[in-house]
């Protein structure tokens, strides 16, 4: 068994300020990688800009992140970067800029190479990386991963390098501008990283000591996520700033486990909901949860993760979900097409403990 987190987490108010030192000792010059709007609204665009001016770090911004960035805006990245002479990248934002700059990093490190490189297997370096994560969702801040859309594939793909920020800095005073929507949708990704790596091959006692934690301040918290749902008010007039950290606290968390065990089938099947469907990615793994849940051959597992969420089996549970997300009507074409794609994708069925045949995994919707 074997443990490895080796990026420098702080999760505290006014992080980014706090530690303006460390992130600048990154380099020289900075590349700010965010979405046109949100970054600016919640404030953690200007608070890593006051805490590089406070160290007299140059930078310069790129914010032209889409949600599931392309490997076309990332080169459009690398070209800004290279001309700019940055040597770190700092993600600000939710799973979208924070996967991105992780591929920019690498593509801004070797700028003779192209967009190929992003998925061949060579020994290839990235430049430094830190990450401010705005949602509480994909847990980027501490994973190696960088998912990218494939616009000729027509599906997302996470690159074939591992890199680990240098730095993460955590500040949950920056959910609370967040639509409920947009808070429902990423707390249920997390929640899928955390069933997905307690429930998979690569699981083990030490790496299900993240999955453990995250499940258990879920269970804490997702009565309080509900409620808000049914009142249809916005996170901030209802949630309480102990619920803000928690939501961090259970991403951080989630995004530690899957560093150790990868995703599994309800992420796979995703993908093809989130390109065709334009279904929200927490939303699109959400709907699959249930049926991983009910399908999973190691029912005790299964139950003690249910306990550690405070549901009693996975009708409960499957009830929650569909009260919280909503359902999703998958056209018949497409379920067939994801399920002889995942059929076909090694790696998630490697991450699946058990051996999976086309039957079962199309009861997967329901």
């Amino acid at each position: 068994m074997q443990i490895y987190m080796p990026t420098n987490v702080y999760s505290e108010r006014n992080c980014v300020k706090n530690h303006s030192k460390e992130l600048a000792s990154l380099g020289e010059k900075a590349m700010l990688v965010t979405g046109k709007h949100s970054s600016r609204i919640n404030g953690s665009l200007e608070d890593v800009e006051h805490a590089l001016q406070e160290e007299g770090c140059a930078y310069v911004i790129f914010d032209a992140i889409e949600e599931n960035p392309s490997i076309e805006t990332v080169m459009k990245a690398r070209e800004l970067g290279v001309r700019e002479g940055v040597d770190f990248v700092v993600g600000i934002g939710g799973g979208s800029p924070m996967d991105a700059a992780k591929a920019i990093a690498l593509m801004i490190a070797n700028p003779k190479e192209d967009a190929g490189i992003l998925y061949e297997k060579r020994d290839l370096s990235a430049l430094p990386v830190a990450e401010v994560p705005t949602t509480a969702g994909t847990g980027s801040e501490v994973t190696p991963y960088a998912i990218l859309t494939i616009h000729e594939r027509r599906t997302k793909q996470s690159i074939s390098y591992r890199i680990y920020p240098e730095l993460a800095l955590i500040d949950s005073k920056y959910l609370k501008t967040e639509h409920l929507s947009t808070l429902i949708d990423t707390t249920v990704d997390a929640l899928a990283h955390l069933l997905e790596s307690y429930l998979n091959t690569n699981a083990n006692s030490y790496n299900r000591m993240y999955a453990e934690k995250g499940l258990s301040l879920f269970g804490g918290i997702k009565d309080e996520l509900l409620e808000c749902k049914r009142l249809g008010k916005e996170p901030q007039e209802t949630l309480a700033d102990a619920v803000f950290d928690d939501l961090m606290q259970i991403a951080a968390t989630a995004g530690m486990a899957i560093t150790h065990t990868g995703t599994s089938l309800p992420h796979g099947l995703s993908y093809a909901l989130t390109y065709e469907m334009g279904v929200p990615h927490g939303k699109a793994v959400g709907i699959f949860l249930p049926g991983f849940l009910e399908h999973y051959q190691a029912k005790e597992e299964v139950q003690e993760a249910l306990a550690r969420m405070g549901f009693e089996n996975v009708e409960r549970f499957t009830a929650y979900l569909d009260e919280l997300l909503g359902k999703v009507e998958i056209s018949e074409e497409l379920w067939q097409k994801d399920v002889d794609v995942i059929m076909g994708n090694q790696a998630k069925l490697r991450n699946y403990p058990f051996k999976m045949d086309k039957e079962t995994l199309y009861r997967f919707r329901r």
